[in-house]
């Protein structure tokens, strides 16, 4: 069985300070030629976030990137502040 495309949607921000981030306040597709802010969420075929970024005028501000368990518990994050330096956070099954 071949890989399904991930599905990117848009959203106005994140809640909690957990990880994987929550992102919250859905934008339709329509509603991002009036948008200089916005959250761009890949997920995958079961529903998870595998990607966030936020994003400015454009540019990319930071990037999140997620890898679960087969329980679907979060198993590893790569977190790219915009700094140059990617943090790596990797949790146990």
């Amino acid at each position: 069985m071949a890989d399904q495309q991930p599905t990117c949607r848009y959203f106005t921000s994140y809640s909690g300070a957990r990880l994987p981030l929550k992102l919250v306040g859905e934008l339709a597709e329509g509603d991002m030629r009036n948008r200089n802010t916005y959250f761009r969420g890949s997920f995958n075929a079961t529903a998870q976030l595998i990607s966030c970024e936020k994003v400015v005028y454009g540019e990319i501000e930071f990037r999140h990137s997620y890898r679960y368990h087969p329980d679907g518990k979060l198993a590893h994050a790569e977190i790219d502040d915009g700094s140059g330096d990617t943090s790596v956070l990797d949790y146990p099954a």
